[in-house]
């Protein structure tokens, strides 16, 4: 689990693609203290498994399913990547619950100014936005924010000058895919309404003694 805190921006080392994978290396120095082969990092809010260590710099395998659902597919070596060590019970929770599971993604519609904030504004798909609501929360490449505004093609958030500069969210421009982790208290909600409804369905529906009793067939 993961706060959507980045706390610090690493580079992309190596990437060795595989037939529908890929192996990545991120340098980094901050997040290295303490971490060690099968720990979990958030890289651009995707939760990836540290695989080895070396000289500043850590490795981790993408799976097929990562790459159809996030945009780590896009990046080059030399580019700039947002990193997140798993939370630990001990820390402030700065920002929401991450899990680090990316929902889908999106596309920056348009990137405004005003005064000393940054509008962004990111198109998404309608499984996607039914989740995001205004004054909830939303992981954006794994940067926990506020949602300022939603329709039905599109939602705005609004970044302080902090989180432009130590993310890499000011450096985005429109047209740039981004990463979506939706808060997952709506999933669940959503999850056990369901159920209740497929419950009442199937009462219906099924034959009980009590039924052909009622309707003299017992």
């Amino acid at each position: 689990m993961f706060t959507g805190i980045v706390e610090e921006i690493g580079l992309v080392k190596e990437i060795i693609p595989g037939n529908k994978s890929i192996k990545l290396t991120i340098k980094c120095e901050k997040i290295m203290d303490d971490v060690k082969v099968g720990d979990s990092i958030a890289v651009n809010g995707i939760c990836l498994t540290v695989t080895s260590l070396d000289n500043g710099a850590f490795t981790a395998d993408v799976m097929p399913q990562t790459m159809r659902k996030t945009n780590l597919g896009n990046l080059r070596t030399g580019e700039k990547v947002n990193l997140e060590r798993a939370l630990r019970p001990v820390d402030r929770m700065g920002g929401h619950i991450v899990s680090g599971h990316i929902d889908g993604t999106g596309v920056i519609l348009s990137k405004e100014e005003e005064d000393n904030a940054i509008w962004l504004e990111i198109s998404a798909p309608s499984d996607i936005l039914k989740y995001i609501v205004v004054r909830g929360s939303v992981a954006l490449d794994g940067v926990s924010l506020t949602v300022a505004y939603v329709d039905e093609k599109s939602f705005k958030v609004s970044l302080i000058p902090h989180t432009a500069s130590v993310t890499i969210l000011g450096s985005k421009k429109p047209g740039d895919r981004i990463n979506i982790e939706c808060d997952m208290l709506g999933k669940y909600v959503e999850k056990l309404m369901c159920f209740d409804r497929q419950d009442k369905k199937e009462e219906k529906k099924s034959v009980t003694l009590d039924f052909l009793r009622e309707h003299g067939f017992a």
